[in-house]
């Protein structure tokens, strides 16, 4: 049975993503703006936000809070806060492909205990609380069990508009295509993660990506029996941006590929 701040979680995320649904229909209709080379906000991005907001700050007034829209806030509660990505997949959503999500994860004492991931236009809710599993609307997942990186399939994010983690995925990418199934880059990292917990992806790395694009899905592969760990070990992934995720089998070897320096 799903705790009290899961269920609080599942119903900003369903909220949100009504809204969210309601305005990919009109996505040629959106105000939208420039917030950086490549970065887009739109009106539905901010909405989405505000409608999961107002959810989790009137059931949980306490908690801390960080958002890719309105970016942190402490809480009375220094020890819990709201890691959230309203709409992970922006440029996806603005030109009108379905594959974007919300991201929603609940941290306590610098770990995540409860996750959610809701990819609105398919239906497909991704849920997640530590020591009790991962699930898909309420089934069970596990991750892959794929032992062959010739057998397997890869996602991650290629950086865009210059950005400076480019060369290093460029290298990844080079050594990464010959021995795999191939590598996907679908821009929207927190469903690459939940592919990756439901076997749909064996799986993901990336470089440089925000704590609000990951938290929920790290959460997501651990329940559901993956590795997660920073690129290097001595980095945190949240504060990093720098991350592994595969299944049992083929980490180690994945891990070496992506870890390994010119």
């Amino acid at each position: 049975m799903a705790s009290a701040n899961l269920n609080i979680m599942i119903k900003a995320a369903r909220k949100a993503g009504r809204s969210l649904v309601k305005d990919f229909r009109e996505v040629e209709n959106l105000q939208v703006s420039v917030k950086g080379a490549g970065d887009f906000v739109s009106r539905a991005d901010r909405e989405a936000e505000r409608i999961i907001k107002e959810e989790l700050r009137t059931a949980r007034p306490n908690y801390g809070w960080i958002g890719e829209e309105t970016g942190e806030e402490a809480g009375e509660d220094p020890t819990r806060r709201w890691i959230v990505d309203p709409l992970d997949g922006t440029t996806n959503f603005l030109h009108g492909l379905p594959h974007w999500a919300v991201s929603i994860a609940l941290e306590h004492k610098g770990e995540i205990v409860a996750a959610v991931v809701f990819d609105a236009a398919k239906d497909e809710m991704f849920t997640a609380e530590r020591g009790d599993g991962a699930f898909l609307n309420d089934r069970r997942i596990r991750v892959s069990g794929r032992r062959q990186m010739i057998e397997s399939i890869f996602a991650t994010g290629v950086p865009f508009g210059g950005r400076g983690t480019l060369p290093a995925t460029i290298r990844d990418l080079s050594r990464l295509m010959p021995v795999t199934a191939g590598v996907r880059r679908w821009g929207a990292a927190a469903l690459d993660l939940a592919y990756v917990a439901c076997g749909r992806f064996d799986g993901y790395w990336e470089r440089g990506i925000n704590s609000w694009d990951v938290a929920a899905g790290i959460l997501l592969v651990k329940e559901a029996g993956g590795f997660v760990e920073p690129i290097r070990s001595e980095e945190s992934v949240i504060e990093s941006g720098n991350i592994i995720a595969a299944n049992a089998q083929l980490f180690e070897g994945f891990a070496e590929i992506i870890r390994s320096r010119d």
